[in-house]
């Protein structure tokens, strides 16, 4: 099990690591996206089985036994080709040194995301950071993203949240440049 936000300060060069998490770890995780302000909080409950039932597509980045970074991600059940990513954070402690890029290579890089052609994630129009992260990762890629209103305000929240865009970034397009 690992420590939740802590206060403590850290080494700015103090090594990442990245791993896989476990039903341990879902509490740590609901405090680090509590912590992130403006993330959308889900109940504890959700981030546990999070790091329990598809474990293998999210991951955990700790930095001296703290957690700095979780990314929520799955196969689409309709289109295993996509891997749609819920959710990023990185706390302010580990900001700044492309964590969120890192974990998306870290977290492409594994079995379970073996054959992943799509990456998705929906992001509202003010959300800068993640279109930040998700255009930089692209861009560093080779490879296009293209995005569209999805999720609309008025048909999906009820006027009560801002229209998600469904962002993608085709993966099969910068592998066949590299190749």
């Amino acid at each position: 099990m690992t420590e939740s936000i802590d206060t403590k300060p850290l080494a700015k060069d103090a090594p990442i690591s990245f791993r896989v998490p476990t039903d341990e770890d879902g509490a740590a995780v609901w405090s680090l996206i509590r912590d992130c302000k403006p993330l959308d909080e889900n109940s504890m409950y959700c981030n546990l089985l999070q790091c329990d039932h598809f474990r293998d597509t999210c991951i955990l980045s700790e930095i001296e036994g703290q957690v700095v970074g979780w990314i929520s991600a799955y196969r689409v059940p309709s289109d295993p080709d996509t891997l749609f990513v819920w959710q990023v954070a990185v706390s302010d402690k580990a900001r700044g040194r492309g964590l969120g890029r890192k974990m998306l290579l870290e977290l492409l890089e594994r079995e379970a995301c073996d054959g992943v052609m799509r990456l998705q994630t929906t992001i509202t129009p003010d959300n800068r950071a993640s279109w930040g992260l998700f255009r930089g990762f692209a861009r560093r890629l080779g490879a296009t993203l293209v995005d569209e209103p999805h999720y609309t305000r008025d048909d999906h929240f009820q006027g009560r949240h801002a229209t998600e865009h469904m962002v993608t970034i085709r993966l099969a397009e910068a592998l066949q440049k590299a190749a």
